[in-house]
């Protein structure tokens, strides 16, 4: 990851979902976001507003705890939406079929300590962080090694 991350505020759910909209237009198959926090820190509103950005006909974007993945066809390409909060061993990472989603679908990753080894080197992470004096505020930190990523982010280099 980058030694130097940027870090933004969105100061509600709406700048959230809106900066979802905007990378969500910038991403290709191949391309992945680590999204890191604590529960409640905004990783779900965020991915469910850039896969709903993305859709044709929006439709109902429920969370993957407890299914795992999620996967969508947009005209961007295949997105699969993946919480890893419950997985025990790398091994189950494998078992979903996410490494060959990493080269062929945009997948959105939360918890992704999980993926241990498998973590890939061009992700991007983001990682979200709550404000305790403003509880609509969304702190997002974002590093990348992957070259391409300041560009799709929007951030200057």
């Amino acid at each position: 990851m980058t030694n130097s991350p940027c870090t933004i505020t969105l100061n509600s759910p709406e700048e959230t979902a809106e900066f979802a909209a905007r990378l969500g237009a910038e991403l290709r198959s191949g391309d992945i976001l680590l999204l890191e926090g604590e529960i409640g820190s905004g990783k779900t509103h965020f991915a469910r507003s850039l896969i709903q950005s993305l859709m044709i006909e929006p439709e109902d974007v429920p969370s993957p705890t407890f299914t795992l993945v999620q996967a969508y066809d947009t005209p961007a390409g295949e997105i699969w939406h993946c919480d890893l909060y419950r997985l025990s061993a790398v091994e189950e990472v494998e078992e979903l079929g996410l490494t060959e989603a990493f080269e062929t679908a945009i997948c959105l990753i939360e918890w992704p300590d999980k993926l241990g080894p498998l973590m890939p080197e061009s992700a991007a992470k983001i990682s979200f962080e709550t404000d305790p004096n403003m509880s609509e505020a969304r702190h997002l930190t974002l590093r990348w090694s992957d070259p391409k990523w300041p560009v799709k982010l929007r951030i200057p280099a």
